[in-house]
């Protein structure tokens, strides 16, 4: 059985409250093993056998569309993807900034990415690497004028977006078979 963590768009966010029991219940009504989540942000760690990833992100957003009463876009990673994520060091000189991570279906096209590096400024910098965008912002993010819904509108695409130290965290609870 392999290990997945999904990180999931709308959860307890713009008036989607969802407990993390209620989530765990879900996921293993979906025929997932040994599930558990991480804070309440949309972070769910489970085992599957199932080999078609993409189609185990289609059939979670399903249940959980058929469940909650709206879509909840599901990005899957492997324990070992997730620990490439949380390893990855886009920003080195300022190690000590808060870094976010938006997950991706799919990598980014050479236009997408161009579309994106035009939003670099003194305030905000980026950086791609697989299926995830990396965004440093110089100050908090929510004084930013970028966000994860201006991101989705740029790559035309969904996308969840998590901080370096909740990956980070995941990842060390969650390390991947050797």
């Amino acid at each position: 059985m392999a290990r997945y963590v999904a990180f999931l768009r709308a959860i307890n966010v713009g008036g989607h409250t969802v407990k993390m029991a209620e989530l765990k219940r879900l996921f293993e009504e979906m025929g997932l093993a040994e599930v558990s989540t991480f804070i309440a942000s949309g972070n769910v760690i489970f085992e599957s056998r199932a080999k078609d990833v993409a189609g185990l992100e289609r059939k979670i957003e399903k249940g959980l569309a058929k469940a909650l009463g709206y879509e909840v876009a599901t990005f899957l990673r492997s324990t070992k993807e997730l620990a490439a994520v949380a390893e990855h060091d886009p920003f080195p000189a300022r190690r000590d900034d808060t870094t976010y991570v938006a997950f991706l279906r799919e990598p980014l096209s050479a236009a997408a990415r161009e579309t994106l590096m035009g939003y670099r400024s003194e305030e905000d910098d980026f950086h791609v690497h697989g299926r995830e965008v990396y965004w440093l912002p110089s100050g908090r993010s929510s004084d930013s004028k970028f966000s994860g819904a201006v991101l989705e509108k740029a790559l035309r695409m969904p996308a969840t977006m998590r901080n370096m130290t909740t990956v980070r965290k995941l990842a060390a609870l969650h390390p991947a078979p050797k």
